[in-house]
């Protein structure tokens, strides 16, 4: 049985450029047998059928003169969303397989006061997650973050060097050997849920880089529900992912 490279088989059988079929692994949206494909030039055999996810769009939530908020889909990084609204300057990021409320100002006056808010932690950024373990007590982590910047962004707890980052996280629902959790951010580090879920011993299922993986994950399962800055509150449904899991 023959063997190639994943991305080019990919772009065999979907009639697309090696590029193209290499982006379409690396943003995690193709599978092969039921299990995301993570390593775009990893050899694979030449009779295997891959899935290609659909990226969806964003959904504008609201806008007026000042601010404009859209609903980020999984599977996009913050750039990619800010490039369809060009026109308008981005507040804040998520990660590429986060979902949720993601918010852009209008012009330089509210850009600046939604900074200060920013900058004293005066927004309120609420998140759900599904996490690996049994989690049925409130939880504050306040744990200092570390990032290290490279071709990829990794961040760990760092006592010494680490800038001050604060979780709190309230149980859901439990079923089985999984949660449903709400997350409570103060500050808004890089990665900042994703590795105080890990700290706390309750990894986000999907999460590749810190968490776990799972079959009946198609992403990361963490999103951004609910954000409230000046007199604006700002709600992004869950994603009918989160309700594959019994939740």
């Amino acid at each position: 049985m023959a063997r190639d490279k994943a991305y080019k088989l990919l772009a065999i059988q979907e009639g697309i450029s090696n590029k193209k079929a290499k982006d379409l692994i690396d943003k995690g949206v193709v599978s092969v047998n039921g299990q995301k494909l993570v390593v775009a030039r990893g050899e694979i055999s030449d009779q295997a059928v891959f899935k290609v996810k659909e990226i969806a769009n964003a959904k504008i939530i609201f806008q007026d003169d000042d601010i404009f908020v859209v609903d980020k889909p999984a599977f996009l990084n913050a750039h990619e969303v800010a490039d369809s609204f060009p026109q308008y300057i981005l507040l804040n990021r998520l990660d590429k397989e986060t979902s949720g409320v993601m918010m852009f100002a209008k012009n330089e006056e509210f850009r600046k006061k939604a900074i200060r808010e920013f900058a004293q932690n005066r927004v309120y950024k609420e998140y759900v997650a599904i996490v690996d373990g049994k989690f049925i007590e409130d939880l504050e982590i306040n744990q200092p973050i570390l990032t290290i910047k490279g071709k990829t962004a990794r961040s760990k707890i760092d006592s010494e060097k680490g800038k001050p980052a604060k979780t709190t996280i309230y149980p859901y629902q439990v079923e089985g050997h999984k949660s449903k959790i709400k997350v409570v951010i103060e500050n808004g580090r890089t990665h900042q849920i994703r590795v105080h879920c890990q700290f706390a011993g309750y990894p986000i299922i999907g999460d590749l880089q810190y968490g776990k993986n799972i079959a009946q994950a198609s992403r990361m399962m963490l999103h951004s529900k609910i954000t409230r800055i000046f007199d604006y509150e700002f709600e992004a449904r869950e994603p009918r992912e989160f309700y594959h899991f019994g939740f």
